[in-house]
């Protein structure tokens, strides 16, 4: 799994002034992707507002870029939900060839406990045969992935190979990385965290704001993975406020105008998502001409 060490993008959805996917502009924002340098990219995580596309929307998104990137980095595909035979069934009758592996957020809305966790995703990996990455993100989900529940999967199945952890505690980290087997990844699902956790032996991370600064955000992951920790920390620290600005309202509206304001996507989001306020607008317009971006 060397190919999702360092830095993937969890790509936004461009929409159209109908709503509808702006699939043009999804081909330039891959594209600079690529040209940054980003290790891999990934299709429908929460980034691109995916709980808002239908069916055919996903798999035309799926179609789409595998086309577009053509084998250039690798992809990596968003798969998740709170309905295991639905998504067993979407699992099996799409066509996942030119992707490397499976981003899947826990189940969300109906609270699983810990076994109802564990027994969903034993489902997904006994249905594919590509590497399967846990998303743990509570704040969304509205239950936690413990630890335990987490070593468990990795043991148990060999096609689950890492997680993805957006749940910002590091007791949690601290026993991933000790008890973990020694393939398994530790993906940081924050930008802003991902300097510690690379500390302690994170390998990755999924980045929002490498949306629009694909650039930027891998030389963070790269001067930190080479242990040039002085130089990553000035990076790290540059960029702050812009990995705040992402998230000061709901995900991807913040990192969508940032997007605007380099020319590369509009602002446009699906309901019940809104573009950002005014005040938001500009801070992010101040801090982008304050670092010279």
């Amino acid at each position: 799994m060397k190919g999702l060490i360092g830095v993937g993008v969890a790509l936004v959805t461009p929409f159209d002034e109908n709503d509808q996917v702006d699939f043009d502009t999804l081909g330039k924002l891959i594209d600079f992707q690529i040209e940054g340098e980003v290790d891999y990219l990934v299709l429908l995580g929460t980034t691109g507002e995916t709980a808002t596309l239908t069916t055919e929307e996903k798999k035309e998104i799926f179609k789409y870029a595998s086309k577009k990137a053509n084998g250039r980095v690798p992809l990596v595909a968003g798969i998740g939900g709170n309905n295991t035979t639905e998504l067993v069934s979407f699992l099996r009758e799409t066509d996942l060839s030119a992707y490397s592996a499976i981003l899947s957020v826990s189940p969300y809305y109906n609270k699983p406990t810990q076994e109802g966790i564990y027994q969903h995703y034993a489902r997904l990996a006994k249905a594919t045969d590509l590497p399967i990455i846990l998303y743990n993100v509570p704040r969304r989900t509205g239950s936690h992935m413990e630890p335990k529940t987490i070593l468990r999967l990795a043991n148990d199945f060999n096609n689950i190979v890492g997680i993805k952890d957006a749940c910002g505690d590091f007791d949690q980290y601290n026993k991933i990385m000790r008890d973990k087997p020694a393939d398994f990844l530790l993906i940081s699902g924050d930008d802003a965290l991902f300097l510690p956790m690379a500390s302690i032996g994170a390998q990755g991370l999924i980045s929002v704001a490498g949306n629009a600064f694909p650039k930027e955000i891998k030389q963070l992951t790269s001067l930190t993975l080479d242990n040039k920790w002085h130089e990553a920390r000035e990076i790290h620290l540059h960029l702050l406020p812009l990995f705040e600005l992402c998230f000061t309202e709901s995900n991807p509206a913040g990192v969508k105008a940032m997007l605007n304001e380099k020319r590369l996507c509009s602002e446009a989001t699906r309901l019940p998502l809104v573009p950002v306020t005014e005040p938001t607008r500009d801070q992010i317009k101040q801090e982008l001409k304050q670092l010279g971006i």
